[in-house]
This record gives C-alpha cells, sequence and structure tokens, in this order.
C-alpha cells in the first residue's frame, strides 16, 4: 500500500450546477483551483456535501477527472465512492482507482442499517477489490441511522488500504475510543467543523471541512498554531470561527455554503431536489456572521 498524506485541512466540495440543474464541470474546476490556492490540502469530490445521492455516477466520473486535471500537483482528490449497496461501492472504487485518484471516501450503508459484522465485510469487500487505493471510512450516523463502533474502526484499521476514519458523531468518546486502539499512523479527521480543534487535543489528524470553502487558510492557521504548541491562539481563532461552523448548518448541508459561496462571488447555481434554496431568514443570519468575520462587507 503505497504511502499517502492528505494533509491536515481536506474540503469536502460543493458540486456547481446551472441554472438548469446541471454539473457546471467548469464552475467546479474553478472552485477547486480557489480552495487549493486558500488552505485546502485534498479534495473531497462527490460527498454529502456535493449532493451525491443526487449525482449519477457517469456525472460523478467526470468530476473526479475534471477536479483531478484542474489541480495535479497541487492537492490530492479524494472520491466519494459510498454506497449502501456493497457491489456499487466496489465498481465505483475500482473506477476511481483506474483513474489513478488518490483516495476514497466510504460513508457507512444507509438505510440497510447492517450490523457491526455487516459492516466489517461491506468495507473488507471493497478493500479487497480495490486493494491500491487508500480508503477513509466515513462515520455519520445523523445522516446514515449507521453507526461504525469504535471496536470495528480498529478492525478495520488492520487493512493495509484503510487509512483513517472521517469521525462524525459529534462524539468525543467515540473518537477518543477509536485514538486509543487504533495505530497512530491511523488518521481521524473531524468530520464536523466546530469540533476540529478539540478532537486534534485527542490526537485527531485534521478535519474534512465544509467551512474551508471560506475560511480555508484561518483553519489552516489554526490547525498549525495547535500543532507548534500554540494552543492559545489555536483556540482563540477556533472561538472567532465558530459562530460560521455553526451558521453553516442552521439547515442541512450544503444548503447554507451554496448561498454563502454565492455572497462571495463564487456562485455554485443552484440545489438539486429534494434540497432547495434557504429562506431570506437564514440567508441573513449567515451574512450578519459572514459580515463580523470580515468575509462579506
Amino acid at each position: 500500500m503505497r504511502a499517502i498524506d492528505f494533509g491536515r485541512v481536506i474540503t469536502a466540495m460543493v458540486t456547481p450546477f446551472d441554472l438548469e440543474g446541471k454539473v457546471d464541470y467548469a464552475g467546479a474546476e474553478k472552485l477547486a483551483v480557489h480552495l487549493v490556492e486558500n488552505g485546502t490540502d485534498s479534495l473531497v469530490i462527490c460527498g454529502t456535501t456535493g449532493e451525491s445521492p443526487t449525482l449519477s455516477w457517469d456525472e460523478e466520473y467526470q468530476l473526479f477527472q475534471v477536479i483531478q486535471k484542474a489541480v495535479a500537483g497541487k492537492a490530492k482528490v479524494i472520491a466519494g465512492t459510498g454506497s449502501n449497496s456493497t457491489s456499487e461501492a466496489i465498481a465505483a472504487t475500482q473506477k476511481a482507482a483506474h483513474l489513478g485518484l488518490d483516495g476514497t471516501l466510504q460513508v457507512t450503508p444507509y438505510y440497510n442499517k447492517p450490523p457491526q459484522a455487516g459492516l466489517y465485510q461491506h468495507f473488507a469487500a471493497i478493500a479487497q477489490a480495490a486493494p491500491d487505493i487508500p480508503m477513509i471510512l466515513y462515520n455519520i450516523p445523523g445522516r446514515t441511522g449507521c453507526k461504525l463502533e469504535p471496536e470495528t474502526v480498529a478492525q478495520l484499521a488492520e487493512i493495509p488500504s484503510i487509512i483513517g476514519i472521517k469521525e462524525a458523531t459529534g462524539d468525543l468518546d467515540q473518537a477518543s475510543q477509536i485514538r486509543a486502539i487504533t495505530p497512530t499512523s491511523f488518521d481521524i479527521y473531524s468530520g464536523d467543523d466546530s469540533l476540529t480543534l478539540p478532537l486534534m487535543a485527542i490526537g485527531a489528524k485534521g478535519v474534512i471541512s465544509v467551512a474551508s470553502h471560506l475560511v480555508g487558510n484561518e483553519m489552516q492557521s489554526m490547525i498549525q498554531a495547535f500543532i507548534t504548541g500554540n494552543v492559545q491562539r489555536a483556540t482563540e481563532i477556533h472561538i472567532q470561527l465558530l459562530p460560521l461552523f455553526k451558521a453553516l448548518f442552521l439547515t442541512t448541508n450544503p444548503i447554507l455554503v451554496k448561498a454563502a459561496l454565492h455572497m462571495v462571488g463564487l456562485d455554485t447555481g443552484v440545489l438539486r431536489l429534494p434540497l432547495v434554496k434557504c429562506s431570506p431568514e437564514l440567508e441573513s443570519k449567515l451574512r450578519v456572521v459572514m459580515n463580523r468575520l470580515g468575509i462579506t462587507s
């Protein structure tokens, strides 16, 4: 298994659409370059924030290739190829490996709610079918209704290509238990912007972020301050950014981050149903927070 470093700030990138709801590939290329120039180390393409449930596999494969070309030599590209169908996840992951992408993000199977033994076999089967591409597990029971327990994560961490986890349970004890029973080489990434700093205190490497669309450099500064021992400065940045972290999730992600990008002149277009544009009230609350941070004027 090739060693790979995805960095500290990984942005879960939104998918730009045009006014007719078609994927805006040129806009995706432009956004990816902007993110990499502003604090992002690696990109997750076609994850939850990228509205993956409403993308076809053909759209996803084309996005992978467009972004791979746009950021070649500047950032790693991680493909969201997870599914609640093991065979679909295998096929998509093999395709990502064939395209030469740097890694995959694999969400826990949603809706069918497998037991821990089923979860282990699901991820192990994907890893066995595509052993040459690094895999990051994605634990987000609030969206999937399915939780990876620390003991299952530890078992999966023994598989060479499974190199880390996006931990989005919101539970610091869960992350602590994972850290306690996995090798230090197994990377833990916060799946919540607001828990990045607390999770780093218990051994996380960084964050797979939504807010980095807007404050990637600041998040990078916070993390670097922490790892160089300037905890006070890291805490100051965390407290400063906390209102934004919370404002972006006043309704379902990625509704508000798309609104925020529009406010700063990076229009990523419409959302695909069943997601819809945010209310004027929520947009106003977000704008106030962004104005206070100097992101908008």
